[in-house]
């Protein structure tokens, strides 16, 4: 399976920002490239790119006074297989946890560990250990937490979450997220790509969360909002929580214009009319 993959943002800035942005696909999925991962920006500015303590590529600029583009098109190759399922995966102990996961298992920005220890105890504290309690962590976040853009707020963390039962993506990810950190199973929030693949369209398009756990000898991938697997998600960053991750974080003021996104199937035929037409993978959505 082709998936064409892009965005369009454009910000109004009225002075001078220094500006880092989270924009290519994660590392994990580059041999799945098909054209070249080659964010653009506009106007033209001198960029630097690193990879943070997570292991995400970053894009640093300082944007000039204006208008402000990030766009980008490329094409990633898929399995087109659903997320993977592996209902024996076991829960490791928490002295046996590789050290690199032993970050994923304490409070952070958005998951007050803490302050929800004995709700998580409570709630999941007589569920299968593995798999099955990572499940039950996810049925109880979809079936409790109401969902809607409009409960949308960038200052919102998990126990707020489970105090008010509504949010968008990134709440029920959060939320998940803690109750499984409280049940000494890792857990770090995803972010990247994830189209309407074989379920009902519901524009419009966005970036989506999902999240991790470590069970077994790798991370599997778990979806609260969804709570199906799913096909076609495309990874961009991992974090501790959204504070990690975020597409852009300006040091600075920047008004926010346009946000497009698009993850979409391309079948060959499509692929062979748009080879023949000259499109180009860096052209504007």
């Amino acid at each position: 399976m082709l998936i064409r993959l892009g965005f369009d943002i454009q910000f109004e800035i009225p002075a001078p920002v220094p500006i880092i942005a989270l924009l290519h696909v994660h590392s994990t999925r580059r041999a799945d490239l098909r054209e070249p991962d080659e964010p653009r920006i506009t106007p033209t500015v001198p960029i630097t790119e690193y990879e943070d303590s997570f292991g995400n590529v970053c894009t640093r600029f300082v944007a000039p006074a204006g208008m402000l583009q990030l766009y980008h098109s490329t094409l990633i190759e898929d399995s087109g297989e659903p997320d993977a399922v592996n209902l024996e995966a076991r829960q490791i102990p928490v002295e046996d946890l590789p050290p690199e996961a032993l970050r994923h298992l304490i409070a952070s920005r958005y998951c007050e560990v803490d302050r929800l220890l004995d709700v998580a105890g409570m709630l999941f504290g007589n569920s299968p250990p593995g798999w099955g309690r990572v499940q039950a962590v996810c049925d109880w976040v979809q079936a409790n937490v109401t969902f809607g853009y409009h409960f949308a707020s960038p200052t919102k963390t998990a126990m707020e979450v489970y105090a008010d039962r509504t949010g968008v993506c990134r709440d029920f990810q959060h939320l998940a997220i803690t109750f499984c950190r409280c049940l000494n199973i890792p857990a770090r929030y995803a972010t990247g790509y994830l189209g309407d693949i074989g379920v009902p369209l519901v524009p419009p398009m966005d970036f989506s969360a999902w999240f991790e756990v470590y069970l077994g000898d790798r991370w599997w991938t778990f979806d609260a909002r969804n709570n199906k697997p799913r096909i076609g998600r495309v990874l961009m960053a991992t974090g501790r929580d959204a504070a990690d991750v975020a597409i852009t974080t300006s040091f600075g003021t920047s008004w926010l214009k346009n946000f497009t996104v698009i993850t979409d199937e391309v079948d060959a035929e499509t692929r062979a009319d748009q080879q023949r037409s000259g499109i180009a993978s860096d052209s504007n959505l």
